[in-house]
């Protein structure tokens, strides 16, 4: 490829005209989690193999960039500002010039991306259901009924709304306490007793080699995720087409494709931070894209759900008329605030 990298990546083939020129290390910006750290290198060791001449020790440089999401554990996301404070550090630098691209876990990413900042590439999905992890003190665990093992008015420990309101939905007897921190503080805050049982996604502890922590699975049909649980998701400047090429290269198509009718259906719903919203999108085994959504209130009195299938290359307009159903068969209350 004149005056661009040779990629040896099986799939498309994307030059990077004048990638060669450009100085290094390229920067690339992280929260600083033991997942999240994973999640980049991972990432960073993909780009390699697809491009051999950054297989170069001094190719990349790693920057950590402590977010608001991150500084405050004391309060849930929604009364400080949302789910895109694990971002908005990250993307400041971004635009500041003092990273070159930014690697999140994408449901993080808030739904409509700062002025200037791109979502160029997502990554394969790992799978995107969620995990009961129970306390020393629940029963056995029964896969086919996964909240027997939580006696009436068991404690459970999550800062998740989308979490609380499908546990409650399924047992009102239960409480809700705000656990919040890494998956490791997370797991010690149940080993020390705060709480009974947490919900953890499984994506993160199968990352963290920790998947046998993990008492259930929970069908993503029964415990619909949130959007964007488990793929990776980068993003750059918008003026940065060489990069832009070159994460072309690397991005999965399925996790595109699931991502994009997600994100959609966010979008179309446009809750407040305070609305407990779900989305999972698969690829069936005849190339169709099937798609759950899922709105709530945060106390499980209200609960819909539905599903709808078409093609995955109208992946978006799927996203948009589940969400649009959803709302206009959704109390005005739901989405206010």
């Amino acid at each position: 490829m004149r005056g661009g990298i040779v990629a040896d990546h099986p799939g498309p083939q994307v030059p990077v005209k004048s990638h060669g020129r450009r100085p290094l290390p390229l920067r690339v910006g992280t929260r600083g989690s033991p997942l999240a750290l994973w999640q980049t290198r991972a990432f960073l060791d993909l780009v390699t193999r697809f491009c051999p001449v950054l297989r170069n020790v001094n190719a990349f440089e790693e920057h950590v960039i402590a977010t608001s999401g991150d500084q405050i554990q004391d309060r849930r996301l929604a009364d400080i500002g949302g789910k895109g404070l694990f971002a908005k550090e990250i993307h400041e630098a971004l635009l500041d010039g003092r990273i070159d691209f930014a690697v999140h876990s994408l449901k993080d990413l808030e739904t409509e991306m700062p002025p200037g900042i791109v979502l160029a590439c997502t990554l394969k999905r790992e799978d995107a259901r969620d995990a009961l992890i129970l306390g020393p003190h629940c029963g056995a665990p029964d896969p086919s009924d996964p909240f027997a093992a939580l006696k009436a008015g068991a404690l459970i420990g999550t800062a998740s709304l989308r979490r609380q309101a499908q546990l409650l939905h399924a047992r009102p007897d239960l409480r809700v306490a705000m656990i919040r921190g890494n998956v490791g503080s997370r797991l010690a805050k149940l080993a020390a007793g705060d709480a009974d049982a947490t919900l953890l996604a499984l994506a993160g502890l199968k990352r963290l080699e920790m998947a046998d922590r993990a008492s259930v699975v929970l069908d993503a049909e029964a415990m619909v995720p949130a959007a964007g649980q488990g793929i990776v998701g980068v993003t750059v400047r918008a003026s940065d087409i060489e990069l832009h090429e070159l994460l072309a290269g690397i991005e999965d198509r399925e996790a595109r494709a699931v991502s994009r009718a997600e994100r959609a259906l966010l979008a179309a719903l446009d809750g407040s931070c305070r609305t407990p919203i779900g989305g999972h999108a698969r690829l069936l085994p005849n190339g169709e894209l099937h798609l759950t959504g899922l709105v709530a209130r945060p106390d499980g009195s209200f609960l819909l759900k539905r599903s709808i299938h078409g093609a995955a290359a109208d992946a978006e307009r799927i996203g948009l008329e589940l969400g649009d159903n959803l709302r206009a068969d959704s109390p005005a209350d739901i989405f206010a605030g």
